[in-house]
């Protein structure tokens, strides 16, 4: 029980970890956060996850390996996904700047938030490398002496060992980003609630961010394929 414990909480802040450092996809939740508030944020977190369900069942399967061995489909990913960001980029600044307009339908909002993750996702080639090293290591079973990669912590905890491949790891992994994308646009909202002038500039940031990751996906992708 203890060990399943230790293997779930690890399984969490993995997932956290994965979930929380800055890039196109917290870039993308945190602008349908603060303007169209909590439920969009949230659906958008949900459309990158569930890329990352796709890529946890292509590895189980396989294929994503067999993928991974045309570097021309990968430079292929790169343009595509570099040419969303520009995309979602203008978009971005366009909804802070009020230079673009949108319907009042909450339904569409929160689907196109939840469809540009998504597609985000599936054309992000780091997000396939991530599955095709880590992530198998995470599927395939076996065991893994966390204290082995942190000496540090062996003194404090002694010797701490994981179940790879087991169901509590991979819950816990998913978990902790369920997490993120719970709390994540709730602090955004909760933020932009009491402060007006936030939600432009969080747009606007997130455009920055979507344009920069864009530019380079794009250079990467055409120095893939010359």
């Amino acid at each position: 029980m203890l060990s399943s414990l230790t293997t779930l909480t690890v399984g969490i802040v993995f997932g956290l970890a994965l979930a929380a450092p800055p890039g196109p996809m917290n870039a993308v939740i945190a602008e349908e956060s603060v303007t169209r508030g909590w439920t969009a944020g949230f659906r958008t977190g949900i459309g990158a996850m569930l890329a990352d369900v796709v890529f946890f069942v292509l590895t189980v399967l396989g294929v994503a390996a067999v993928v991974s061995r045309y570097a021309t489909l990968e430079s292929a990913l790169f343009l595509v996904g570099g040419l969303l960001m520009l995309l979602f980029a203008v978009d971005a600044v366009g909804e802070a700047t009020g230079s673009t307009s949108f319907t009042a339908d909450a339904v569409a909002d929160t689907a196109t938030g939840f469809q540009k993750a998504f597609a985000l996702s599936l054309t992000n080639p780091y997000q396939l490398t991530f599955w095709l090293t880590a992530g198998v290591g995470l599927v395939r079973p076996g065991t893994l002496v966390v204290t082995d990669y942190a000496p540090a912590l062996e003194r404090v905890v002694g010797s701490l060992a994981v179940e790879t491949g087991s169901p509590a790891l991979l819950i816990g992994f998913f978990g902790g980003i369920t997490i993120w994308i719970v709390a994540y646009p709730a602090t955004l909202v909760t933020v932009g609630r009491r402060i007006d002038a936030f939600a432009p500039a969080v747009a606007v940031a997130s455009g920055l961010v979507l344009a920069g990751f864009g530019l380079l996906f794009c250079w990467l992708g055409i120095v893939g394929l010359l």
